[in-house]
């Protein structure tokens, strides 16, 4: 059996992951084929694209880089006319996604969607066009569900494939020491993204709001794991131009996140890694000006980081566009220090917020979903 798996930016490589050791643990010999990024090849998936190549965000920015997705699209259609997959999966990235399953449906192949696009946030049209293309749907979140059953799509919720992954890899304590976080000092991180944009658009922001934090709490000491995506040598520029120690790191992420006290985060999937490592957050969220007028015209929500959505509350400060700056930052996270009340009140919540998420095991379930309807496609 051969199933090709699309998935065009970071979180969706660490899904894909996921997914292709699943599926090869309980069927070996599955052929596994695609466009991701580095943790699907290592994984087991031939690639015959890596998304890093790809990836951008915004309305605008997908506009100005339109000739070079339509050629990777026609790339991964004549990819799948020459291997013959038994299934495609998408993983996540709507907009291209949903151009490759048009391609792929043409060529008669049956597609499969996780985590399928935020018709519940906006365009809640595209439920229905999407229930006419894919075959059967899985979400990660169980809000997700209500405007794809009555779009008449086959979907479920079987958990969050991060509950299994976001595992810190030793005990805070022993952390604090690996990373030299002193006893008396509050340790905050930096999470500007995995995403050259979200570099460019909030890190200086984020580097200004830890300058003034320092104003009023010179017991602060700031961490910021680099992701493999972005250039390290940009940030260190950005850091050098902002005038601010901030101590870069690139391993044991997920302890590095478990043993900080709080966190200035760009909205995201690394919001939710943070809730369940039980790190608060002040979230931001910043677009270029042309996408971010585009987008509020589209997008109609009371909150937009995955906590806040979860428990429909808006209990951790969200910053977008304008607010981010760095008097806001500063304040907000000030609140989220060790003893403040509010950091009582914010962990008890991002605590509900994760139990939302399902029970571990998710990813395996998910592998076990994709198999079977690979094989029911392939016996017809």
């Amino acid at each position: 059996m051969k199933i090709m798996l699309s998935a065009g930016e970071a979180s969706g490589d660490v899904h894909g992951e996921n997914i292709a050791r699943a599926i090869l643990s309980m069927a070996p010999e599955t052929e596994l084929i695609g466009f991701g990024g580095s943790r699907m090849e290592e994984a087991g998936v031939r690639l015959r694209q890596n998304f890093a190549d790809y990836s951008v965000m915004g309305v605008w920015e997908v506009l100005l880089n339109i000739r070079r997705l339509f050629k990777l699209l026609n790339d991964l259609t004549e990819f799948m006319r020459e291997e013959k997959p038994d299934m495609l999966v998408l993983i996540d990235y709507p907009d291209f996604n949903w151009r490759l399953a048009k391609k792929a449906k043409a060529l008669g192949i049956p597609v499969f969607s996780y985590i399928p696009p935020s018709a519940w946030a906006w365009r809640k049209g595209r439920a229905k066009d999407c229930a006419k293309i894919a075959d059967e749907f899985i979400a990660i979140f169980p809000h997700e569900l209500p405007v794809y059953e009555a779009a008449g799509a086959k979907i479920s919720f079987v958990g969050n494939p991060l509950v299994d992954a976001v595992r810190p890899e030793m005990p805070r304590e022993t952390a604090r020491r690996f990373f030299k976080m002193p006893a008396d000092k509050t340790a905050i991180l930096l999470l500007p993204g995995s995403r050259k944009q979200e570099i460019e658009l909030l890190l200086p922001a984020m580097l200004s709001g830890a300058k003034k934090l320092l104003e009023d709490r010179p017991d602060t000491i700031f961490y910021l794991p680099v992701a493999d995506t972005v250039s390290r040598e940009r940030i260190e520029e950005l850091i050098a131009d902002a005038g601010v120690s901030v101590t870069l790191t690139e391993e044991k992420r997920y302890s590095l996140m478990a043993a900080a006290d709080a966190a200035m985060a760009t909205s995201g999937t690394v919001v939710m890694e943070a809730a369940l490592l039980g790190l608060p957050c002040v979230v931001l969220y910043r677009l270029s000006p042309v996408s971010y007028a585009i987008g509020k015209l589209l997008v109609h929500v009371d909150n937009f980081s995955l906590p806040n959505i979860l428990l429909n509350e808006s209990f951790q400060r969200e910053l977008l566009q304008d607010e981010v700056t760095p008097d806001n930052i500063a304040s907000e996270l000030k609140k989220l220090y060790p003893g403040e009340a509010h950091r009582r009140e914010v962990t008890a919540k991002l605590k509900s917020a994760c139990q939302k998420l399902g029970a571990p095991g998710a990813s395996g379930r998910v592998a076990e979903r994709i198999l079977n309807a690979a094989r029911e496609f392939a016996a017809k």
